[in-house]
C-alpha cells in the first residue's frame, strides 16, 4: 500500500509540475505575443473617430481603424453595438490583438465599430430591438437605415477601402448584423449574425415559449444597469448599487416572491424592463420586435453562427437561419452550429463545456476554416471555402457533419412514447387510464442546477441531471441500454397529454444522455491555476442535451392565453430548440418532465392570471398528471438520422 500510495503522489506531483511549467511558459509566450501584436497594430494602423450623420441628422459615433499600407485596397469589417466602441480617443486602440480579430488585422481589414443610436457617444434615442419598418417613408429610420447610412459614408470617405463591406456581431450586435443585412446597401457583401437576438418572446434571453426568464432580465436590465437611461454623450457609466440580498440566486429570487416585487426594485426608469410586464402575451408590440420580419430578399451572403449549448441565444441562430431560407430563398446562406456556450467560437479554447469534452478545439476549427475564409472570399476575392449549407457539430460522437440545408431531409421523425415503469418505447402504450403524477409546489420549485450559484451558469446546458432525477416532482423515463448509436438532428416536439388540478402550469421537458455506469475520464484544465485537475464521476452522468419550458396557458396560441379545465385531459404540444447529438451504443435516452425550472424562469402561480401582476397569495400547489395510455399517449418526437457521418 505504501509503495502504491507513494507512486500515486509522485505521479501527481510530476503532473502538477508539468501543468505549472506549461502555464509559466505559455503565459510568458502569450504576454510577449500580446506586446508584439499591440506594437504591430499601432505601427501598421491608424485610428479615425467620426460622428457619422444619419438621414435624419442624428450622428452616430464610430471608431475606424485603417491600415497604413497603401499598396492595396482594403475591405471594411464592421460591428454595430449597444455595448460601446471604447476605448475613446484617437490614440486609444481597441485590443483586437487579444482575440480572434487579430487575424483580420493581419489580413489588412479596415475595422469599424459603431455605437448604435442612443447609446454611449451616439446621438438619438435608444430603442431595444428597434422594430424594422417594412414600408419606409424617406424620413423613416430604423436599424437597417442606420446601417445603410453608415456603410454609405464609410465606402465614400475612408481612404484605401476596396468598396466591399462585411458586418458581424455576437448576441445583441448579432441583431444589428441581421438588420444591416436587411439594409440593401450594394457595398454590403457578407454578413455574419452570431447568436443573434431574434425573438425575445419565443426563445431568446428573456422569454422561452412565453415563460419569463427573469433572472437574466433582471440581472441585465436592472442590476447590471443596461436599461438605465443616460445623457448623451457618455464614455463610461457610474457603478450600479448592489441590489442582491443573497449570493444564492435560488434563495434571492424565491425571497422576492411574485414577479411584481422585482418590478418595484427596478423603479420607474428602466423602460424596457417595465415594458416586459405590460406585454405578457405575444401582442403587436412583441411581433414588431421579431427580427425575422426584416429578412426578405436579403442581398448579402449570410453566415449564421451559433452554439448548441448557448444559454442566451440558442433559439436565435437556428431560427434566423430558417427564416432567411424560407423568406429569401435566393440568398446565399450558410449555418454553422458548434458545441459552444455563448460566444465560445471566438475564444481560444473550444475543447469542452463543463464536464463534457468535444475531442478537439472546435473554436479554432471555426475561426480558421469557416469564418475568416468566408469573409476573405466575399470581401477580398480569395479562394472559395466551399462551405456546406449547414455545418453542424454533433455532440456525443464529437463529429462535424455537413448538410445541404437545415433541418436535413435525412432525418425521420420518430415518436418515443412514455411507457409504464418509467420506460420509453417507439411502440404506443396499451390499456386505459394510465398516468404518472407529481405535485408541483411553487414554494419549492425545481432548481435548474444542483450547485449554489450567484450568476446564471453557462454550463447548465450540459449539466448532470441526477440531482433532478432524485426529486419526487420530476418524472423520469429512460430506454434500455442502446444496442446501436442513436443520432438525432433537428427540432424536437414534445407532445404531452396531461391533466392538472389547477387552471395553469408550466411544463419543462429535458432530453438527456445517460452515460454508462462504467464510464470515467478526467480533464486537466490548463487554464485553471486554482483547480489544475478536475475529476468528476462520469459513470452514470445524465448529460442535458436539450431542455425547454412552456407556459401552459399558451398551448392554443401565444396571443390569447386560455385556462386549463381542472382534471380534464389537455394537449400541450411545443417545440424544443433544435438538437444535434448522438447517443452512443451502451448509453440510454432519458426524458424528464417537471413544472418549474428555477430561477431560470419565473414561477407559475398555477392559477390562470396575469403572472406579472399577481400576488404572493395566488401561488398554489398543483397535481400534474402525464397521461400515457392508448387514447392519451404522451410522446416526444425526435428527428432520427440514419447512417454514419459523411
Amino acid at each position: 500500500m505504501y509503495l502504491l500510495f507513494s507512486q500515486f503522489h509522485i505521479e501527481y506531483i510530476m503532473k502538477l509540475h508539468f501543468i505549472f511549467l506549461f502555464l509559466l511558459i505559455s503565459g510568458t509566450s502569450r504576454s510577449q505575443n500580446i506586446n508584439q501584436d499591440s506594437a504591430w497594430f499601432r505601427d501598421n494602423y491608424y485610428k479615425i473617430e467620426k460622428a457619422i450623420p444619419m438621414r435624419d441628422g442624428v450622428k452616430l459615433f464610430t471608431s475606424i481603424y485603417v491600415p497604413k499600407d497603401s499598396t492595396e485596397k482594403h475591405p471594411i469589417l464592421m460591428e454595430r453595438t449597444p455595448y460601446n466602441c471604447a476605448p475613446y480617443g484617437p490614440d486609444a486602440f481597441r485590443d483586437f490583438w487579444n482575440g480572434f480579430d487579430r487575424y483580420y488585422l493581419r489580413e489588412g481589414y479596415i475595422m469599424v465599430i459603431q455605437d448604435v443610436r442612443g447609446r454611449w457617444m451616439s446621438e438619438g434615442k435608444f430603442v431595444d430591438v428597434r422594430p424594422f419598418i417594412k414600408e419606409k417613408k424617406p424620413t423613416d429610420t430604423d436599424e437597417s437605415t442606420d446601417a445603410y447610412d453608415a456603410i454609405d459614408w464609410l465606402v465614400k470617405n475612408i481612404p484605401g477601402n476596396n468598396g466591399n463591406v462585411g458586418v458581424k456581431g455576437i448576441s445583441y450586435p448579432g441583431f444589428y448584423a441581421g438588420m444591416a443585412a436587411a439594409s440593401g446597401h450594394p457595398a454590403l457583401k457578407a454578413v455574419s449574425p452570431q447568436a443573434p437576438v431574434t425573438d425575445w418572446f419565443r426563445g431568446d434571453d428573456f422569454h422561452h415559449n412565453g415563460a419569463f426568464f427573469y433572472m437574466d432580465a433582471f440581472d441585465f436590465y436592472v442590476a447590471g444597469g443596461f436599461g438605465r437611461p443616460h445623457p448623451f454623450p457618455v464614455e463610461q457609466e457610474p457603478p450600479m448599487p448592489d441590489l442582491y440580498t443573497s449570493k444564492d440566486n435560488y434563495q434571492f429570487y424565491l425571497q422576492q416572491g411574485a414577479d411584481k416585487n422585482l418590478l418595484k426594485m427596478a423603479g420607474d426608469s428602466i423602460a424596457f424592463f417595465r415594458e416586459l410586464y405590460v406585454h405578457p402575451n405575444e401582442d403587436a408590440w412583441w411581433k414588431a420586435r421579431n427580427a425575422r420580419v426584416a429578412q426578405y430578399h436579403t442581398k448579402p451572403a449570410i453566415l449564421v453562427t451559433g452554439g448548441l449549448f448557448d444559454a442566451e441565444d440558442c433559439y436565435g441562430a437556428w431560427n434566423l437561419y430558417k427564416a432567411i431560407r424560407t423568406q429569401s430563398p435566393e440568398t446565399k446562406i450558410q449555418l454553422v452550429m458548434g458545441p459552444w456556450y455563448h460566444g465560445q467560437w471566438k475564444d481560444a479554447d473550444g475543447t469542452h463545456l463543463g464536464n463534457i469534452n468535444f475531442g478537439s478545439n472546435t473554436s479554432i476549427t471555426y475561426q480558421n476554416q469557416i469564418e475568416l475564409p468566408f469573409f476573405n472570399y466575399y470581401l477580398k476575392g480569395k479562394n472559395d471555402p466551399a462551405l456546406a449549407g449547414a455545418t453542424i457539430f454533433f455532440s456525443g460522437e464529437n463529429t462535424w457533419r455537413k448538410f445541404d440545408s437545415w433541418p436535413t431531409t435525412r432525418a425521420s421523425v420518430v415518436k418515443f412514447y412514455l411507457r409504464e415503469k418509467n420506460g420509453i418505447s417507439t411502440e404506443p402504450p396499451p390499456g386505459e387510464n394510465s398516468y404518472d403524477e407529481y405535485t408541483s409546489d411553487p414554494a419549492h420549485p425545481v432548481p435548474y442546477t444542483e450547485d449554489i450559484h450567484f450568476n446564471r451558469t453557462r454550463e447548465y446546458m450540459t449539466d448532470d441531471q441526477r440531482f433532478a432525477s432524485r426529486r419526487p416532482d420530476v418524472l423520469t423515463y429512460q430506454t434500455p441500454l442502446l444496442k446501436e448509436d442513436l443520432t438525432i438532428g433537428g427540432p424536437v416536439i414534445a407532445d404531452l397529454r396531461c391533466s392538472i388540478t389547477t387552471t395553469d402550469a408550466d411544463f419543462v421537458v429535458k432530453i438527456i444522455d445517460v452515460f454508462p455506469d462504467s464510464l470515467s475520464y478526467q480533464r486537466v484544465d490548463i487554464y485553471s491555476v486554482n483547480e489544475p485537475e478536475k475529476i468528476y464521476p462520469m459513470g452514470g452522468y445524465q448529460m442535458l442535451v436539450r431542455g425547454e419550458i412552456f407556459r401552459g396557458k399558451f398551448r392554443n396560441g401565444f396571443e390569447k392565453p386560455e385556462p386549463f379545465r381542472p382534471g380534464k385531459p389537455e394537449t400541450v404540444r411545443f417545440s424544443l430548440t433544435d438538437v444535434a447529438h448522438t447517443f452512443k451504443k451502451g448509453h440510454r435516452l432519458m426524458i424528464q418532465i417537471q413544472s418549474s425550472w428555477f430561477p431560470l424562469s419565473d414561477r407559475n402561480p398555477q392559477k390562470f392570471t396575469d403572472i406579472y401582476t399577481c400576488d404572493d397569495t395566488d401561488f398554489q400547489k398543483s397535481t400534474i398528471r402525464i397521461l400515457r395510455d392508448r387514447l392519451n399517449a404522451t410522446a416526444i418526437l425526435l428527428p432520427v438520422i440514419s447512417g454514419k457521418p459523411e
